[in-house]
């Protein structure tokens, strides 16, 4: 490896009498100059001891893209791992409509599940582990996990496989249906947007 600097696309990283291009970079042959066509770092690759051509390849390495990540007020979708008496688990899978490319774990607590009458709230009736919801990210958490919300209408669940291995279909904003074996089962269903 040689020496490094920060390259813009457009930018001219040397001539193709001192370096052969390589990724990252294009040759323009009618002036002989090798250009950035990537946003990185220009390395130069000294060629090796058996190569018929002596020059460096010199190229432009990308950096690494950032995924999503979630943020308050920020819509995620998320996949219920666990359910328990007073909050439910899950790792985000999207927010907004880019993917997350590391994994963020989310928590629904009791009292995020509606507006209303939340002191009644069944965790157990409202999502069960494989469930796809869509929530709003309340909170940074505590270390472990978003705080997430699906206190409104348009939040919830949104997927979900019966028994039977069916996706269900939404009959009213508490339940849904197996369409195999009609059977019903309660969730707190999002509606659709």
């Amino acid at each position: 490896m040689g020496m490094e600097e920060y390259m813009t696309p457009g930018e001219i990283v040397g001539k193709s009498y001192n370096y052969i291009a390589g990724p990252g970079t294009y040759l323009n042959p009618s002036n002989s100059t090798i250009y950035a066509c990537a946003v990185g770092l220009k390395r130069t690759i000294p060629a090796s001891a058996n190569a018929e051509d002596k020059r460096p390849t010199v190229e432009v390495v990308k950096e690494k893209e950032h995924g999503a990540v979630p943020e308050p007020g920020a819509i995620v979708t998320a996949r219920v791992t666990k359910v328990m008496a007073r909050l439910a688990s899950m790792n985000i899978i999207c927010v907004g409509t880019r993917a997350v490319k590391e994994k963020f774990a989310g928590t629904v607590r009791q009292q995020d599940v509606r507006a209303t009458e939340i002191d009644k709230v069944d965790m157990y009736a409202s999502f069960r582990p494989g469930d796809i919801i869509r929530a709003e990210v309340l909170s940074l958490g505590d270390a472990r996990a978003y705080y997430l919300s699906t206190a409104k209408n348009e939040l919830g669940v949104v997927s979900a496989e019966s028994i039977a291995g069916a996706a269900m279909i939404p009959i009213s904003w508490t339940e849904m249906q197996c369409p195999l074996t009609n059977q019903i089962e309660r969730r707190k269903v999002a509606r659709a947007v």
